[in-house]
Protein backbone atom coordinates (compact mmCIF):
# COMPACT_ATOMS: atom_id res chain seq x y z
CA UNK A 1 0.00 0.00 0.00
CA UNK A 2 1.35 3.08 -0.88
CA UNK A 3 1.31 6.19 1.36
CA UNK A 4 -1.17 8.49 0.78
CA UNK A 5 -1.07 12.50 1.94
CA UNK A 6 -2.42 14.02 4.63
CA UNK A 7 -2.18 17.78 5.85
CA UNK A 8 -0.60 18.01 9.78
CA UNK A 9 -3.56 19.44 10.65
CA UNK A 10 -5.72 16.82 9.37
CA UNK A 11 -3.81 13.80 10.70
CA UNK A 12 -3.87 15.99 14.30
CA UNK A 13 -7.57 15.52 13.77
CA UNK A 14 -7.30 11.70 13.12
CA UNK A 15 -5.08 11.34 16.45
CA UNK A 16 -7.67 12.97 18.54
CA UNK A 17 -10.40 11.14 17.25
CA UNK A 18 -8.53 7.82 17.86
CA UNK A 19 -7.40 8.83 21.69
CA UNK A 20 -10.89 10.13 21.82
CA UNK A 21 -12.50 6.17 20.96
CA UNK A 22 -10.03 4.26 22.44
CA UNK A 23 -9.64 6.28 25.97
CA UNK A 24 -13.24 7.21 26.02
CA UNK A 25 -15.92 5.41 23.86
CA UNK A 26 -14.47 2.05 24.75
CA UNK A 27 -14.60 2.11 27.62
CA UNK A 28 -17.97 3.49 27.78
CA UNK A 29 -19.19 -0.25 25.64
CA UNK A 30 -17.21 -2.32 27.97
CA UNK A 31 -19.26 -0.73 30.66
CA UNK A 32 -22.46 -1.08 28.69
CA UNK A 33 -21.87 -4.91 27.69
CA UNK A 34 -21.17 -5.75 31.61
CA UNK A 35 -23.92 -3.75 32.58
CA UNK A 36 -26.43 -5.73 30.25
CA UNK A 37 -25.10 -8.74 31.12
CA UNK A 38 -25.89 -8.26 34.67
CA UNK A 39 -29.53 -8.21 33.51
CA UNK A 40 -29.18 -11.85 32.58
CA UNK A 41 -30.32 -13.83 29.18
CA UNK A 42 -28.14 -12.19 26.42
CA UNK A 43 -30.28 -13.86 24.09
CA UNK A 44 -33.27 -11.27 24.18
CA UNK A 45 -31.11 -8.57 25.83
CA UNK A 46 -31.33 -5.67 23.06
CA UNK A 47 -29.32 -3.76 25.37
CA UNK A 48 -26.31 -6.09 25.34
CA UNK A 49 -27.32 -6.45 21.23
CA UNK A 50 -26.59 -2.95 20.79
CA UNK A 51 -23.81 -3.11 22.79
CA UNK A 52 -21.99 -5.44 21.06
CA UNK A 53 -22.89 -4.05 17.31
CA UNK A 54 -21.57 -0.37 18.76
CA UNK A 55 -18.06 -2.31 19.99
CA UNK A 56 -17.68 -3.59 16.53
CA UNK A 57 -18.38 -0.26 14.53
CA UNK A 58 -15.56 1.40 17.48
CA UNK A 59 -13.03 -1.37 16.76
CA UNK A 60 -13.61 -1.09 12.90
CA UNK A 61 -13.30 2.83 13.17
CA UNK A 62 -10.10 2.69 15.40
CA UNK A 63 -8.83 0.02 12.95
CA UNK A 64 -9.38 2.25 9.91
CA UNK A 65 -7.94 5.71 11.89
CA UNK A 66 -4.36 3.33 12.70
CA UNK A 67 -4.06 2.13 9.18
CA UNK A 68 -4.46 5.30 7.58
CA UNK A 69 -2.00 6.99 9.89
CA UNK A 70 0.38 3.97 9.53
CA UNK A 71 0.13 4.41 5.77
CA UNK A 72 0.06 8.16 5.70
CA UNK A 73 2.74 10.86 4.45
CA UNK A 74 1.88 13.54 6.54
CA UNK A 75 2.87 17.21 4.90
CA UNK A 76 3.04 20.84 6.39
CA UNK A 77 1.81 23.41 3.88
CA UNK A 78 3.63 25.57 5.59
CA UNK A 79 6.75 23.76 5.12
CA UNK A 80 6.16 24.19 1.10
CA UNK A 81 5.93 28.11 1.32
CA UNK A 82 7.70 29.80 -1.46
CA UNK A 83 6.61 27.35 -3.81
CA UNK A 84 5.14 28.72 -6.92
CA UNK A 85 3.30 25.79 -8.24
CA UNK A 86 0.32 24.63 -7.08
CA UNK A 87 0.86 21.08 -4.73
CA UNK A 88 -1.34 19.16 -2.07
CA UNK A 89 -1.36 21.48 0.29
CA UNK A 90 -1.51 24.65 -1.25
CA UNK A 91 -4.28 27.20 -0.58
CA UNK A 92 -5.80 28.31 -3.63
CA UNK A 93 -7.73 31.47 -4.49
CA UNK A 94 -9.28 31.26 -8.25
CA UNK A 95 -11.57 33.16 -10.28
CA UNK A 96 -14.63 31.81 -12.63
CA UNK A 97 -14.09 33.18 -15.83
CA UNK A 98 -17.65 32.73 -16.10
CA UNK A 99 -19.43 35.06 -13.84
CA UNK A 100 -16.31 37.36 -12.32
CA UNK A 101 -16.83 35.20 -8.80
CA UNK A 102 -14.13 33.81 -6.75
CA UNK A 103 -12.91 30.87 -4.52
CA UNK A 104 -11.00 29.60 -2.34
CA UNK A 105 -9.86 25.50 -1.89
CA UNK A 106 -7.18 24.03 0.41
CA UNK A 107 -5.85 20.53 -1.44
CA UNK A 108 -6.33 18.29 1.62
CA UNK A 109 -6.57 14.42 1.78
CA UNK A 110 -9.33 12.43 0.92
CA UNK A 111 -10.32 12.28 4.99
CA UNK A 112 -9.45 15.76 5.52
CA UNK A 113 -12.05 16.79 2.34
CA UNK A 114 -15.01 19.11 3.33
CA UNK A 115 -16.46 20.96 0.13
CA UNK A 116 -18.33 23.42 2.35
CA UNK A 117 -14.92 24.84 4.29
CA UNK A 118 -12.89 25.07 1.31
CA UNK A 119 -11.18 22.07 1.60
CA UNK A 120 -10.82 19.43 -1.22
CA UNK A 121 -9.08 16.28 -1.81
CA UNK A 122 -6.26 15.68 -4.13
CA UNK A 123 -7.72 13.49 -6.34
CA UNK A 124 -10.97 15.61 -6.82
CA UNK A 125 -10.84 17.06 -10.85
CA UNK A 126 -10.63 20.42 -9.40
CA UNK A 127 -7.63 19.63 -7.33
CA UNK A 128 -6.27 17.64 -10.53
CA UNK A 129 -6.79 20.94 -12.50
CA UNK A 130 -4.79 22.93 -10.40
CA UNK A 131 -1.67 21.03 -9.31
CA UNK A 132 1.08 22.30 -11.08
CA UNK A 133 -0.07 25.28 -12.08
CA UNK A 134 1.15 28.79 -10.98
CA UNK A 135 0.04 32.53 -10.67
CA UNK A 136 -2.24 33.96 -13.53
CA UNK A 137 -2.68 30.10 -15.41
CA UNK A 138 -5.86 28.98 -16.18
CA UNK A 139 -7.30 26.34 -14.69
CA UNK A 140 -9.73 24.15 -17.18
CA UNK A 141 -12.08 21.36 -14.58
CA UNK A 142 -13.92 18.50 -16.34
CA UNK A 143 -17.46 18.78 -15.38
CA UNK A 144 -20.54 17.17 -15.86
CA UNK A 145 -22.32 20.42 -17.61
CA UNK A 146 -19.32 21.09 -19.27
CA UNK A 147 -15.64 22.36 -18.61
CA UNK A 148 -15.54 24.93 -16.16
CA UNK A 149 -12.86 27.64 -16.79
CA UNK A 150 -10.94 29.51 -13.67
CA UNK A 151 -7.88 31.42 -13.17
CA UNK A 152 -5.53 31.33 -10.47
CA UNK A 153 -5.40 34.58 -8.41
CA UNK A 154 -3.59 33.77 -5.15
CA UNK A 155 -1.56 30.51 -3.96
CA UNK A 156 -0.72 30.12 -0.15
CA UNK A 157 0.37 27.51 2.10
CA UNK A 158 -0.77 27.75 5.47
Amino acid sequence: MSKEPITKKGAEVLRAELSKLKNETRPQIIEAIADARAHGDLKENAEYHAAREQQGFTEGRISEIESRLANANIIDPVSLEGTEKVVFGATVTLLDVADDSEIRYQIVGVDEADIKNGKVSFSSPIARAMIGKELDDEVIVPAPAGDKTYEILNIEYV
